[in-house]
């Protein structure tokens, strides 16, 4: 079979198949309705190839465990660990190696699961299709169908082709994984401008869609990557996964880390070598620095205490698929997030009653759910009201479920039978008491339905429900107070001007007409009484206001992409506070360049794209494009999504959040993150915990880098100077996996400092170590490097120890300086005592731990024998504690002063 096969577009053959009549469509795919032949469809076959998206090939457990490796701090150690077996430092080698594959293990294990969309949207073919082919119809594998085949639909089918639809009755078809339209999508079969947007295009069917209703038959014009999910499959393909902030930082680091390592380990050892010294001793020397000057426990530290933030999350309902990503979340600046069931709750609900006299409150608890005027209303008095919830009910296709909310059907009807139910009427006994005798089904044309019921053996009441427009039309009378009374020009104009006006709100209206007959064939649709308009909403979930209102404390901007109309959009935005003014730019998705990047648009065009907050009837690509705009202007972006359309977006994302209730396969694989609630508050939450996790990261780095400057400057002056190493190679190998990690572990799993969420989002080029910081850490380094340099002082010239016990006391004092400036990494405008280092339980576990691992090294003969350490006397230990607390005291103080 020819390679290029699926490459080969039949939309490039023929542009906008919805804009050619059935006619048309017959003579270019060479096809009727009694579809093509088994032959042709063979040829066909060779041409186009299967109907399958690409599978790519899933990210083998090899590779993500070789991805762990790749840190420039990893390829230090690794560095350093050679050197180590090449100076036949065995002990030391294998410690490095140990470090490294402890790493290593962790990050394997906890980014296990792997991003794996394309499996997702691959899957998504393989289901059966009825097809004509040769005047006969058959059930056929999805993968088979090609370009001129007939496919016949109906309710419950899976859209496996992008289809033009020939003959259509009823039919619906639910979207919203592809457009975002949140309610099913009525289709005709009349052909369309060439304009008209994806999600306005009535006369197609798109692969990964469903039929809720109705049947109908159709052409299928594209297969495989050519269908409009076949190049959302090929976005996601195009959209690399951008490197985190936390690991950019973190490779700077490491970058600086390597100029400073090499810079003092060549000066040091040219400068002894120069100095006469032996130059086998200088190279070790040179190690002792390599080994003083690589935070090893840092790799370790900071998975860790990023696999601590993904538990609490998961615990607050946020489910995080990549590690570094819990980070990335503390420096979003912009949350993208669509409107369906993220900010509102994906349920349909009456809210408004427009009766001919009164304007009915429908709200969602209470014994009387409705009320007029501030007054709550009996509806067993309301003659007029229980006339528009019968008609509802009555002239309705859902069901509501008996022991739970919900039910199964359109979510409009669902919304309807439930305001129904509200006031007492159900639908059992409402059709016991009026049995249907007929039903003319929702006619897309003329956007109407209804139902014949019996009143009694010779007549009929006629129940219409469908859009105001067309039901206005076709009224000549209105209902008040259960009598028909004229409708005329005057009165008929301000029920429409109403309509507008509730439509506009981004309100779902329906108007509700009846009418009694004698004959069960007459025309349902003229000679009408009108009864009244229902207002439907999907309402706002109740904890999405505050949850923005933190956002915007936070500095964080939430803007609206959705594939609804832009009048709901606008609505929700202006109810949830996205939306403060009518001046806010709103842009619709036709407005937007679908052909060239809006990165390449003129700057007056960029700024408007920019300063909008909400985007209506947006396309995957256009969501695309709008977060490498964002990006492009230095913006760290996340975006919300739960359909096909989304995963394109949610991986080029900083930051992919994607729905675990009701969103695909697809978008969920594509994601970072994944609510297992749909909420948005939760999405503050995680914000939140990000920023706390980034703030403790940045707390342990501190300190881990403020104690491995201390033992570089330690070993330096001293080699310098010419006097003893007051501390060996292993040695400093041990503080930093044992006396430096258990602290630094602790502070990367604290709670974290409060009001984190009062501060704007860091900025994406922002260091992790500032310029005031790495002060701090030059100024702690010199302060510890003295304590430990005038210990050894003492114990050479005032205590008189050999050199061996004199590095013992140097040792001791510089890991125990390290345990208790732990304490110096409270803030500098936080209490002395009540601050959160000393409310951090962790903190004293490791003081505790590293005191015991100390105390063994000194007093467990092995382990004092490998790391050539002789247990002090009393005024060893005195010596020990005295200049061990100095810098703390020094450090406590540089706080009151603040430099």
């Amino acid at each position: 079979m020819n390679n290029k096969a699926t490459n080969t577009t039949c939309t490039s053959q023929i542009p906008g198949p919805w804009t050619l009549t059935e006619e048309e469509i017959f003579n270019k795919f060479k096809t009727s309705k009694g579809g093509i032949t088994y032959s042709e469809f063979q040829k066909r076959l060779q041409t186009y190839g299967p109907n399958q998206l690409k599978k790519h090939k899933e990210e083998s457990i090899l590779s993500i465990f070789i991805d762990q490796f790749k840190s420039v701090i990893i390829l230090l150690l690794v560095i350093a660990a050679a050197f180590a077996f090449w100076l036949n430092e065995i002990i030391d080698g294998w410690a490095i190696v140990v470090v490294i594959l402890i790493n290593a293990c962790i990050g394997f294990f906890t980014e296990l699961r792997a991003v794996r969309s394309m499996e997702a949207l691959f899957k998504m073919g393989k289901v059966k299709t009825r097809v004509r082919r040769g005047g006969t119809i058959t059930e056929v594998d999805a993968e088979d169908l090609v370009p001129g085949d007939i496919v016949i639909v109906e309710g419950g089918d899976i859209v496996t082709a992008d289809l033009r639809i020939i003959e259509s009755s009823k039919l619906q078809t639910d979207e919203s994984a592809l457009t975002g339209e949140s309610l099913p999508v009525e289709k005709q079969v009349a052909s369309l401008e060439a304009e008209v947007v994806l999600a306005e295009r009535s006369n197609m069917l798109y692969k990964g869609t469903s039929v809720t209703r109705g049947s109908g038959e159709a052409v299928v014009v594209t297969t495989g990557l050519e269908t409009e999910l076949g190049q959302i499959s090929s976005l996601v393909e195009e959209s690399k996964e951008e490197q985190t902030p936390l690991e950019q930082r973190l490779d700077k680091l490491g970058y600086r880390l390597i100029f400073i390592t090499l810079l003092i380990t060549v000066f040091v050892a040219i400068s002894g070598i120069v100095a006469g010294k032996e130059f086998y001793l200088m190279v070790e020397t040179g190690i002792a620095l390599a080994v003083a000057a690589i935070p090893e426990g840092l790799p370790i530290v900071a998975t860790i205490a990023l696999a601590k933030g993904l538990k609490i999350m998961a615990k607050k309902n946020a489910l995080i698929n990549r590690l570094s990503s819990v980070e990335t979340l503390g420096a979003t600046g912009i949350i993208c997030t669509d409107k369906t069931g993220t900010l509102t709750e994906n349920k349909m609900t009456v809210t408004n009653i427009y009766l001919p006299q009164k304007e009915i409150m429908v709200s969602g608890s209470g014994e009387i759910p409705f009320s007029t005027d501030g007054q709550q209303l009996n509806t067993e008095n309301d003659e007029d009201l229980r006339l528009a919830l019968e008609i509802a009910t009555l002239c309705n296709n859902a069901a509501l479920f008996e022991q739970e909310d919900g039910g199964t059907g359109d979510p409009l009807e669902i919304a309807l039978l439930d305001a129904s139910r509200k006031a007492k009427i159900e639908f059992k006994k409402l059709s016991r008491k009026y049995p249907e005798v007929r039903e003319e089904a929702f006619d897309a044309d003329i956007k109407m339905m209804a139902t014949w019921n019996q009143l009694d053996k010779s007549s009929y009441r006629v129940n219409v429900k469908g859009a105001p427009g067309p039901v206005l039309k076709v009224c000549t009378s209105i209902m008040v107070n259960g009598d028909r009374q004229p409708l005329d020009d005057h009165h008929r104009k301000n029920w429409e001007q109403l309509n507008e006006k509730l439509a506009s709100q981004g309100l779902r209206m329906i108007a509700l007409a009846v009418k009694t007959e004698n004959d069960i064939n007459g025309n349902p649709y003229e000679n009408l009484a009108f009864v009244g308009l229902v207002a439907l909403s999907d309402p706002p979930r109740p904890d999405v206001k505050d949850a923005i209102k933190k956002c915007k404390e936070a500095g964080i901007r939430v803007v609206m992409v959705t594939g609804d109309q832009m009048a709901t959009a606008q609505y929700i935005a202006k109810s949830l506070g996205i939306q403060d003014d009518d001046q806010t730019t709103v842009i619709h998705g036709s407005d937007l360049p679908n052909n060239k990047k809006m990165g390449d648009l003129p700057l007056n065009d960029e700024d408007r794209i920019l300063k909008a907050s909400i985007f209506a009837r947006i396309s995957p690509r256009q969501k695309l494009d709008l977060i490498e705009l964002y990006q492009k202007h230095g913006q760290i972006v996340a975006m919300t999504g739960d359909g096909v359309n989304d995963a394109p977006a949610l991986k080029k994302a900083d930051i992919g959040i994607a729905m675990g209730q009701r969103g695909t396969q697809v978008a969920r694989e594509a994601a970072d993150m994944v609510l297992t609630d749909d909420a948005f508050s939760t999405i503050v939450k995680a914000i939140e915990q990000g920023r706390i996790i980034f703030g403790n990261i940045r707390r342990f780095i501190y300190y881990l880098m403020s104690c491995n400057v201390s033992e570089v400057m330690v070993v330096g002056l001293a080699s310098m100077l010419g006097t003893t190493l007051p501390i060996l190679p292993l040695q400093i190998l041990f503080l930093n996996l044992v006396t430096d990690v258990f602290p630094a572990l602790a502070l990367g799993v604290g709670e974290g400092e409060e009001g984190v969420m009062r501060h704007a989002p860091r900025r994406p080029d922002h260091p992790i170590l500032d310029y005031s910081q790495w002060m701090g850490i030059a100024f702690y380094g010199l302060i510890i490097t003295m304590s430990v340099l005038g210990s050894l002082f003492i114990a050479l010239d005032y205590l008189h120890m050999p050199p061996h016990e004199a590095i013992t006391i140097s040792f001791l004092t510089l890991a125990s300086a390290q345990l208790w400036h732990v304490f110096n990494m409270r803030s500098n405008d936080s209490h002395f005592i009540d601050n959160t280092i000393n409310r951090n339980p962790y903190i004293w576990i490791a003081l505790f731990l590293c005191v015991g691992l100390l105390l063994m090294a000194v007093y467990i003969p092995e382990m004092a024998r490998v790391l050539q350490i002789v247990p002090p006397d009393l005024n060893g230990w005195i010596t020990v504690l005295v200049m061990s607390l100095l810098p703390f005291a020094f450090g406590q103080l540089r706080k009151i002063l603040i430099f």
